[in-house]
């Protein structure tokens, strides 16, 4: 059990019964994959050049490398299924954008690249061999930040790492892939993590599950009892108990200062799914080309955890679990406390979805929003300690200068402020406007 708890946080409706015992369904090889080159924090890939040079019209296979980028902070994007190229160009992206992508039309085979080949047992494999494997499956954090995982196998010599820790918090509401990914592949998350600990140096592994999964406590906490250097730790229910910082703390004690990256403090921190995604690509040589999502929410005839080709529609996901009502009000790529509102489903499934949630009235409160009455209730729940009130307001009226002398840059977007805000302000939208200004002010 946790001994610290972080300050702040909120008790949303968590909705996860819907789908919580749900086992994982393999959705039917796609028609069509949507692929775009950025799935990932940091460097857009660019399509593969000189001999496997990607264009129109060409075969691929599963599994084959589309694009890549030599910057440290990337990751490279692979073939979901085999196939035909039938278009390049840009399509629509969650984060609300147009991405470069690569539009493949299935052959029916899911004949995968001949180079996909085991790497050996673990034991055999060096630290860089690991690190090497992980940035050449392309595997991300799979949470939802997308952080390339070898990046975070990589900290510099002068940073130590001592203690991995695994997430299996999965704080969202209405989300519930990781839980099934803990019962359905604990053994996968285990062996992943020795791997990363092995990679690091770590001489202590830490998986926190919140207390509301009893049964993948169980049955993970059976797996690793014969670990000496390997414990699991109940983490109280709270929103967000999966955030990096507030993870650590709960789990260790330790604080991350502000500004710093969880290395500061001799942690680093993973996924389950991720962990999972590691193990696939020692033990089978495959990339993350694919993974478990959330499919929910009460315009979903039949929701379910799906695992689903990356590239695969949005539509077709929600289709495949029955369709949605007609009295859908909103299509949320992640969990409600974080994602993001989609103006189609036209979009494709890549390494960060973690959930689609098909909305109605029954889950969506829709009011206008009134001026700040100064409750302070948002300060209250802030998990980083911060005046959210105060940075929206200097967004709203452009006082970026203002907005970054009140740590706006501190702020993960956790969306504890808005939930419980009793005017309905759109704080944490204006406080990612405010965001984006600074790093682009930063950025010149």
């Amino acid at each position: 059990m946790a001994k610290f708890s972080f300050r702040g946080g909120v008790h949303p409706v968590y909705s996860k019964e819907i789908t919580s015992t749900l086992a994982i369904v393999k959705m039917p090889l796609p028609q069509k994959v949507v692929v775009p080159m950025q799935q990932h924090i940091g460097a857009p890939c660019e399509l593969l050049a000189d001999v496997e040079k990607i264009e129109k019209g060409i075969e691929v296979k599963a599994g084959q490398k589309l694009g890549d980028n030599k910057g440290f902070v990337s990751a490279p994007v692979h073939a979901p299924i085999s196939g035909t190229v039938v278009d390049i160009g840009p399509y629509n992206h969650p984060l609300g954008m147009k991405i470069n992508a690569v539009t493949i039309e299935s052959d029916g085979r899911d004949e995968w690249d001949e180079n996909i080949k085991p790497a050996g047992s673990l034991e055999d494999l060096s630290a860089d061999d690991i690190r090497k494997i992980v940035r050449e499956a392309g595997i991300v954090g799979l949470g939802g930040a997308t952080f390339p995982s070898h990046v975070k196998l990589s900290p510099p010599e002068d940073k130590p790492i001592d203690v991995v820790i695994i997430n299996g918090a999965e704080c969202e509401p209405y989300l519930t892939a990781d839980h099934r990914v803990m019962l359905e592949k604990t053994e996968e998350i285990v062996f992943g993590l020795k791997a990363m600990m092995k990679a690091l140096g770590a001489s202590e592994g830490i998986i926190g599950i919140e207390d509301n999964k009893p049964d993948a406590h169980k049955q993970v906490e059976s797996m690793v009892a014969e670990e000496e250097n390997i414990r699991v730790c109940t983490l109280p229910t709270k929103y967000p108990q999966g955030a990096e910082k507030m993870l650590i703390y709960v789990t260790t004690g330790r604080v991350v200062p502000a500004g710093a990256l969880p290395m500061e403090v001799g942690i680093v921190n993973h996924n389950v799914g991720t962990a999972a995604a590691i193990t696939q690509a020692i033990r089978e040589g495959k990339p993350l080309v694919e993974r478990v999502l959330t499919v929910t929410g009460s315009g979903v005839a039949k929701p379910a955890n799906v695992q689903a080709r990356l590239g695969t529609l949005a539509s077709e996901a929600l289709d495949f679990c029955g369709g949605i009502s007609e009295s859908t009000l909103k299509v949320v790529v992640g969990g409600p406390m974080m994602g993001l509102a989609q103006p189609s489903a036209d979009i494709p499934v890549i390494k960060g979805t973690s959930g689609i949630l098909a909305l109605t009235d029954e889950d969506v409160y829709l009011a206008e929003s009134s001026p700040c009455i100064r409750c302070a209730k948002c300060v209250s729940v802030c998990p980083m300690n911060l005046m959210p009130t105060s940075i929206a307001q200097a967004s709203e009226h452009g006082d970026y200068r203002r907005a970054e002398k009140l740590y706006a840059l501190d702020c993960f977007e956790c969306g504890c402020c808005s939930y419980i805000c009793p005017s309905k302000i759109p704080l944490v939208q204006w406080i990612r406007i405010g965001k984006n200004e600074i790093m682009k002010r930063k950025n010149k």
